[in-house]
């Protein structure tokens, strides 16, 4: 395991994240659905850093098993990510709470106050994602215990801001809890650079993609070793009467159908062939089953393939703890330039 005495600059800025987290490193996991499950996130763990469990849509019995086996794998703090738009999220926070997890990361958008106040009683760290300074005082203002500020170029579902954009609006303005950046960063001298600005540590989630631990597809493993920065795009919304969550990921067969579908659907729905609800259900549920597809199948021509764009930095399959060490080592250097001595 890495250890923060060999980081000396780094281990200087980053003690309020590394007692808030537990962990040796000041860098927090992205919760990937599929990706982020008890191989990646215990690796991540034991190797200093602090991995996070992606619920996704997993029902709470498989959440409870996923738990349970994570911490056969490590004995390092870990967190789990839970999406507040899921039908069973009150059961999952009960789970989350039986099992003694420490730390709940709430993403997808505003957490209810009742979850944020019964993981709060039972002694579980609340972290919240913010997309602006008036969202993050309103989350601190309710009880969050840390913020996730996550710009555009992160993959997955983004925002319309850039990380630093919301960096430059957030990290001057709020020092009441631990503030972790994350966002299209790859490379230690981002981290040095916002943690010079006050972010407390980072969050990335494409740079473990390619982990020896990940669970991923060798075939879609090969396809972010191959992609650069400018191969991971938004989702295209072909008419504002149908809104597209845009998605961040690798351009293929699939993101180029979805606009073709989009045109037929409308179409059929402007000759009133189908109904409005119908046509935006067809849209919605485009991309059923593609992540699945692109990271257990291998499936890189309709799967969907959510990368950000810090994918293009992702080189080479290594174990989490090289990657961890490289980062580490950059964000050492790129300090010792700033504070020499």
């Amino acid at each position: 395991m890495l250890r923060a005495d060999d980081f000396p600059r780094l281990k200087a800025l980053s003690g309020r994240a590394r007692t808030f987290l537990g962990s040796e490193l000041p860098f927090l996991g992205g919760a990937m659905t599929w990706v982020s499950e008890r191989r990646l996130v215990s690796a991540i763990s034991n190797a200093g850093g602090f991995g996070v469990l992606a619920c996704g849509a997993m029902d709470s019995e498989r959440l409870a098993e996923e738990i349970r086996a994570t911490r056969l794998l490590t004995d390092r703090p870990f967190g789990v990510n839970l999406i507040v738009v899921h039908p069973e999220l009150d059961r999952l926070v009960e789970v989350c709470i039986a099992e003694e997890v420490g730390h709940v990361v709430l993403a997808g958008g505003l957490p209810p106050r009742e979850a944020v106040a019964r993981l709060r009683a039972a002694g579980v760290r609340v972290m919240a994602f913010a997309p602006a300074l008036a969202v993050a005082r309103k989350l601190v203002r309710g009880g969050v215990d840390a913020l996730v500020v996550e710009g555009s170029e992160a993959g997955g579902h983004i925002g319309p801001v850039s990380t630093a954009v919301l960096a430059q609006e957030i990290l001057p303005h709020l020092d009441g809890v631990p503030v972790f950046v994350a966002g299209g960063i790859g490379h230690g001298e981002m981290i040095a650079a916002f943690m010079a600005m006050g972010a407390a540590g980072v969050q990335m989630g494409t740079r473990f993609v390619c982990a020896e631990e990940s669970i991923v597809h060798p075939r879609t493993k090969r396809a972010y070793l191959r992609a650069g920065a400018r191969d991971a795009v938004p989702s295209v919304q072909v008419d504002p009467e149908f809104r597209v969550v845009p998605v961040r990921a690798l351009q293929n067969e699939g993101t180029r159908r979805f606009v073709r579908f989009q045109q037929e659907v409308i179409a059929r729905y402007r000759a009133g062939e189908t109904s409005y609800e119908e046509a935006a259900l067809a849209i919605e549920h485009y991309w059923a089953g593609a992540l699945r597809r692109a990271v257990v199948e291998g499936d890189v021509e309709t799967g969907s393939l959510m990368a950000g764009q810090s994918v293009g930095m992702v080189k080479k399959i290594e174990p989490v703890e090289s990657i961890l060490a490289e980062l580490a080592e950059q964000a050492e250097r790129a300090l010792a330039r700033r504070w020499p001595g």
